[in-house]
C-alpha cells in the first residue's frame, strides 16, 4: 500500500484536456497527462483493500492495488510487469475503457473512485518513453501453424498470447490495415492510430504475421484455411448493425454510423474513401442512438462543421448517481457525459423516431418524433412504453446517422461457408469454458461470440481463448488464466 491516509489526503482529479473551442478544430487526442506530483496523489488514494473489488470488476482481473503501489514508489519496471501480466494492450484499454474496475472500487462507496483508467494509460506510455517495452520472442517455436481471422483487439490478444506459446500465428485483416474497430470505429480524438500502428510493429517483432486486404471466403477460402492450419481463431467483430425500417429509410442522407466513421477515420488517415462522402459539414445531424457509438458521431459530426447535433435515446433519462437498484460494486447504469457531449450536443431521452422524412428530390429534410412514456418494472428497470398523445413534431435534419448497436457477426462468406454452429442471436456457437466451435479445430473470442461488447471484454476473450488452443494442440498449456491469476491473489 502506497501510502495509508492517501484516500483520506488526496480527492479524485483527472488530467486536463484541450478546451473544446479548440479540439474540434482537428482530430487529435487531446487528453492531458499528469504532472508527476498528481500521478503520485492519484496512485496514493488506492487502499489496498482487504477485498479489492476492482479485479474483479475488471474483465482482465488487473492487478491493480499493486500497480498502483508501484506508481506511488515510482517503479516504472514493476508497474509495467504487473499491468502487462494480464492485459496485453493497455494503451487502448487507458484510452478507451469505460473503467468498470473503477464502478467496484472499494473507495467508490462513499468517495470518488481512484482514477485507475487514467493510472493505467500513465504506466504504459511512460514505459514507452522510459524504453521498458521489449518485443518478447519466443525461445521454442512449436511448429504448429495458426490462423486468427480478425486483428481487433480480441485478435490481436488471441495473436499475441499464441505467439508468446510458441506457434506461428497469421493474422488475416480484410481491411487495408491491422486494428478492426480500434483504427476504423474510434475517432482519432479518442484514441490516434499511431498507438495502434506502434504495438502492430512490436507484434510483428516478435513474430505475428499480418496478411491485410484479405476476406475470408472471398480472397481466400475456409477450405484453404482448413486444410493449412492446425487451428483458426475467428476473431472478427460484431458488425452487422441494428436498422430502423420506418418510413422513409430509403432516403439519401440516412447512414449507419459506423459508415460515417469509418469513412472519416480514412480521410485522417490520408486512405482512400469508398463510395459516396458522408459529411455532415452545414447540416442539421441527428444521432439516433444514446451509446458511445452515438457519442463518436457527435464529436465527429462537430468536427466536420455541423450547423446542430442532436442525439436522440429511447430510454429515459439515466440517474445521475447510483439508485438502491445499482448498488456498488455492480456496473451503474447512470448517466454519462462524453467529451464529445461537452462539446455541442442536444440530448433529448425517451424519444421514438417515427419517420424519415423528404424535401421531394428524395433527400432528407427532417425528423418526425413522438415522446414516450416508460413503465418502469420493480426492479427500476424501464419495462414498456406508451407514446405521449399530441406529442408527435418534426426537426430539421439533413443528415440522421443510426447508432442503435449491432446485431451479429457477418454471417455471409466465412461463417456460412464454414458452416459453424450460431446461437440464438445470431453470434458464433462457442463456450465460455472452451472456446471451441461446432467444428473442433475453429475457436471463437471477442464479439463474434459474445455480441458486441467492451475493448476490455474483447482482450480478456482473445486471452482466454489462446489458451484453450494452446491446450487443444499442446495437450496443456502455460499461458496464464485470469481464473488461475485471480485465484493466486486471494492466496
Amino acid at each position: 500500500m502506497g501510502k495509508p491516509t492517501g484516500f483520506l489526503e488526496f480527492t479524485r482529479e483527472l488530467p486536463g484536456k484541450t478546451s473544446p473551442e479548440e479540439r474540434i478544430k482537428n482530430y487529435n487526442e487531446f487528453q492531458k497527462r499528469y504532472d508527476a506530483p498528481a500521478l503520485n496523489h492519484q496512485a496514493a488514494r488506492c487502499m489496498n483493500c482487504g477485498v479489492p473489488f476492482c479485479h474483479s470488476g475488471c474483465p482482465l482481473g488487473n492487478v491493480i492495488p499493486e500497480f498502483n503501489d508501484a506508481v506511488y514508489r515510482n517503479d516504472w519496471q514493476e508497474a509495467y510487469d504487473i499491468l502487462t501480466s494480464t492485459n496485453n494492450f493497455p494503451e487502448f484499454t487507458g484510452r478507451i475503457c469505460p473503467a468498470p474496475c473503477e464502478s467496484a472500487c472499494v473507495l467508490g462507496i462513499n468517495q470518488p473512485p481512484v482514477t485507475i483508467e487514467e493510472i493505467e494509460k500513465h504506466i504504459i506510455e511512460i514505459a514507452f518513453d522510459k524504453g521498458l517495452v521489449h518485443a518478447k520472442t519466443p525461445r521454442v517455436r512449436t511448429g504448429k501453424k495458426i490462423a486468427v481471422v480478425g486483428s481487433g483487439p480480441a485478435g490481436l490478444a488471441a495473436a499475441a498470447q499464441l505467439n508468446y506459446a510458441g506457434h506461428n500465428v497469421t493474422v488475416f485483416e480484410r481491411d487495408d490495415a491491422p486494428g478492426g474497430l480500434l483504427r476504423y470505429g474510434i475517432p482519432d480524438f479518442k484514441l490516434e492510430k499511431w498507438v495502434i500502428d506502434r504495438r502492430v510493429t512490436l507484434l510483428e517483432e516478435e513474430g505475428v504475421v499480418f496478411q491485410c486486404n484479405t476476406n475470408i471466403g472471398v480472397d481466400l477460402s475456409v477450405n484453404d484455411l482448413l486444410r493449412e492450419y492446425h487451428a483458426i481463431v475467428l476473431a472478427g467483430g460484431s458488425t452487422i448493425p441494428r436498422d430502423l425500417n420506418i418510413p422513409g429509410r430509403e432516403l439519401k442522407g440516412v447512414h449507419f454510423a459506423m459508415d460515417f466513421l469509418k469513412q472519416q477515420n480514412k480521410r485522417v488517415a490520408d486512405r482512400p474513401v469508398q463510395g459516396e462522402d458522408i459529411l455532415t459539414t452545414g447540416k442539421n445531424v441527428v444521432v439516433i442512438g444514446g451509446g458511445d457509438t452515438g457519442s463518436d458521431c457527435v464529436g465527429t459530426s462537430n468536427r466536420q462543421g455541423a450547423i446542430s447535433v442532436t442525439q436522440l435515446e429511447l430510454l429515459p433519462k439515466p440517474p445521475e448517481s447510483r439508485t438502491q437498484y445499482m448498488p456498488w460494486p455492480t456496473y451503474p447504469m447512470i448517466l454519462k457525459t462524453s467529451s464529445s457531449h461537452e462539446e455541442g450536443a442536444n440530448r433529448h431521452w425517451a424519444i421514438a423516431t417515427k419517420a424519415f422524412l423528404g424535401d421531394g428530390k428524395g433527400n432528407l429534410k427532417a425528423l418526425q418524433l413522438v415522446d414516450l412514456e416508460w413503465k418502469h418494472t420493480g426492479d427500476g428497470r424501464p419495462a414498456s412504453f406508451v407514446e405521449v398523445a399530441g406529442s408527435e413534431r418534426e426537426i430539421p435534419c439533413e443528415r440522421a446517422f443510426l447508432a442503435m448497436g449491432f446485431l451479429h457477426p457477418q454471417h455471409q462468406g466465412m461463417i456460412d461457408d464454414l458452416g459453424v454452429e450460431r446461437d440464438d442471436r445470431g453470434n458464433v456457437k462457442a463456450t465460455e469454458k472452451a472456446y471451441q466451435t461446432s467444428i473442433p479445430k475453429v475457436f471463437a473470442a471477442g464479439d463474434m461470440r459474445r455480441g458486441q461488447s467492451l475493448v476490455v471484454w474483447a482482450i480478456s476473450e482473445g486471452r482466454e481463448c489462446a489458451r484453450k488452443v494452446d491446450e487443444f494442440l499442446m495437450g496443456n498449456s502455460q499461458l496464464e488464466s485470469k481464473d488461475a491469476s485471480l485465484q493466486a491473489m486471494a492466496i
